[in-house]
């Protein structure tokens, strides 16, 4: 039975599958726009720290001011109806409650969030793709030992990537390369906030008449989203990073099966089953043909000549030799497409993509050199950005993950371009966010 229908039969029994929102940023607004459009699925609670914010965002998706007037969760279950509040635990804790949406993006809040959903029985689905790969593998274990769902956010790209990958293995054909495109210039590694709208190419009027949030735009920019997705998607596919970084080699659609295959054979990997992520803009600034800059992919190898002159008459794009082979997504719709994980946690009890181990790791590289004192500002910030790892790479180093290079200081000078290290900080071993990621690591490490 179709995730539709079975909503449809949720809905007919009065009995919908109730979901509680934290964050109701630009990815819980898109989600929110279209759950109040899907039958069988109620939207309990929405949970945000500036509870008049999430209710501008109601009002901007189409939601009428009766729809979110409830004032607890026992009104708004009874009712069917919305209430809004600053109080995610409370959240949490409500009676009913089938899955939590963390969509904070902040990575101790997600933790923390998920813990305790898990603890009280409810499915997760993480939209906080930070807090995923700070301690993913440790919730989606305690998930799986409670009979829960941990589950990345279909619409994003790692969940999207982590389809096409199944899709692949479930067809017996042996995954290559799986990864997304991006806007990538070697240069935007030292972009800051101060500098995101030039590489854009934004106006000042565009910026003042838009949500546009300089951190997250220059975490798009400076390598680090695309290093903590790859990091996500390495660990649920079981797929492996490159040694010392994302090379980011310009691609477009068309061109895939060529470029995402191992050097031995004429492409860029260092062997097969890698992650990557393709640029939209060649080297020099311009634009690459048919780019995949929304998109997923996977490439995937023929392992004889027949299932080879399958992919020909089918019209696979495939490399000259017809030996490798890529199908793509060309876009994303992120919160708009988010009640397909509600739904596959709720009611097939699967994940749309989770972590099954500890394979890639996204740490914090110095921006510009860096001094004893200074304090690190984390993500899309102006002193470090993200790069992604093996997670053996990252644990022989003892290096610093980019989730947690946020309000601590510096111990030592730190030259540009160098991985920050755990040793290189002052970090509080105290800190509830730090403990689970040590249990992370002594867990799968």
């Amino acid at each position: 039975m179709s995730l539709h229908r079975q909503l449809l039969a949720r809905a007919e029994a009065q009995n919908p599958v109730r979901v509680g929102l934290i964050g109701a940023g630009k990815f819980g607004s898109m989600f929110l726009a279209q759950a109040a459009r899907t039958p069988g699925l109620h939207v309990l609670g929405i949970a945000d720290l500036s509870p008049d914010r999430a209710k501008a965002s109601l009002a901007r998706v189409g939601w009428p001011a009766e729809r979110y007037a409830a004032a607890s969760a026992d009104e708004a279950r009874r009712t069917g109806k919305t209430f809004v509040t600053d109080d995610a635990a409370g959240l949490i804790e409500a009676d009913g409650l089938d899955v939590i949406v963390e969509a904070t993006g902040h990575p101790g809040a997600g933790l923390a969030h998920a813990a305790r959903a898990l603890d009280l029985g409810r499915h997760v689905v993480m939209v906080n793709v930070e807090a995923d790969v700070l301690a993913g593998p440790l919730l989606a274990q305690r998930a799986r030992k409670a009979g829960l769902v941990y589950s990345l956010a279909y619409g994003d790209q790692p969940a999207l990537i982590a389809e096409l990958v199944d899709w692949a293995r479930t067809c017996g054909f042996e995954v290559v390369a799986a990864g997304k495109g991006t806007k990538y210039l070697p240069a935007y590694h030292s972009s800051t906030p101060e500098t995101v709208w030039g590489h854009y190419g934004f106006s000042e009027q565009q910026v003042a008449s838009g949500d546009f949030n300089p951190r997250m735009f220059n975490s798009f920019l400076d390598g680090t989203k695309s290093a903590i997705e790859m990091a996500a998607v390495a660990n649920a596919c079981g797929l492996t990073p490159p040694e010392d970084g994302l090379a980011f080699p310009p691609c477009g659609a068309d061109d895939l099966a060529d470029v995402l295959r191992p050097r031995a054979h004429g492409g860029v990997l260092a062997g097969k089953g890698m992650v990557e992520v393709v640029s939209s803009l060649t080297r020099e600034g311009g634009p690459v043909a048919r780019d995949l800059r929304w998109g997923v992919y996977v490439v995937i190898e023929g392992p004889d000549d027949y299932v080879r002159r399958c992919f020909a008459d089918y019209g696979l794009r495939t490399d000259a030799s017809g030996r490798y082979a890529a199908t793509y997504k060309p876009y994303h719709l992120i919160g708009l497409e988010l009640g397909i994980s509600v739904a596959s946690a709720a009611l097939r009890g699967e994940a749309t993509g989770a972590a099954q181990g500890f394979a890639g790791d996204a740490v914090a590289v110095a921006k510009r050199a860096l001094e004893p004192g200074e304090t690190l500002d984390g993500e899309g910030g102006f002193t470090v950005w993200g790069k992604l790892i093996p997670a053996r790479r990252s644990l022989e180093h003892g290096a610093l993950p980019i989730g947690l290079a946020h309000g601590v200081r510096l111990k030592r000078t730190v030259a540009k371009g160098e991985i920050l290290r755990w040793a290189d900080v002052e970090i509080d071993a105290n800190d509830a966010t730090v403990k689970m990621r040590r249990e992370m690591e002594a867990a799968f490490g």
